[in-house]
């Protein structure tokens, strides 16, 4: 049995279409479409774009697709890059991306609504602990008992007779 590259190849050229203009149709880029017939799927990020590219590109050349899918997923099985499915994550598990992840837990209206109450609570605690400080505080307790002096040096103003 043939490989799906070389499937692909002889059906397009039975046709007769060139590269260019399969790659007009099915909107595959003509570096892909030439990796495919080779069978490099290393140009190719991820097997999903593999299996894409090869279905669109299957129903073009009218090739009974099912098949050809079946036949590239036992290809793509051998494969080193393609063997396994990507991990979804990687494996690094650092205090910041334990906190990201409990940051996109939280539902953002209850924590602003426990925002707002602690933050009013803070400034009712503050404002009360401020306010019972400054009551308590006497503004003359620092200073010394004072003595009257007079500025005119025991002169006295001349009283004025009542009328």
């Amino acid at each position: 049995m043939s490989t799906v590259a070389e499937q692909l190849r002889v059906a397009r050229e039975a046709r007769n279409l060139t590269i260019a203009q399969v790659a007009e149709v099915t909107k595959i880029r003509t570096d892909h479409i030439r990796a495919l017939e080779e069978g490099n799927f290393n140009l190719f990020s991820a097997p999903i774009y593999i299996r894409g590219s090869v279905k669109n590109y299957a129903t073009l050349l009218k090739l009974d697709v099912p098949q050809i899918m079946a036949a590239l997923n036992a290809e793509l099985g051998q494969t080193e890059k393609f063997s396994e499915p990507p991990p979804l994550t990687e494996a690094s598990n650092t205090p910041l991306d334990r906190l990201m992840f409990l940051l996109s837990k939280l539902n953002w209206k209850v924590g602003v609504v426990g925002a707002v109450v602690l933050g009013t609570a803070l400034v009712v605690f503050f404002a009360s602990f401020a306010w019972r400080h400054h009551k308590r505080s006497d503004p003359l307790a620092g200073l010394q008992p004072a003595v009257y002096q007079s500025a005119n040096s025991g002169q006295t103003l001349p009283l004025t007779p009542h009328r």
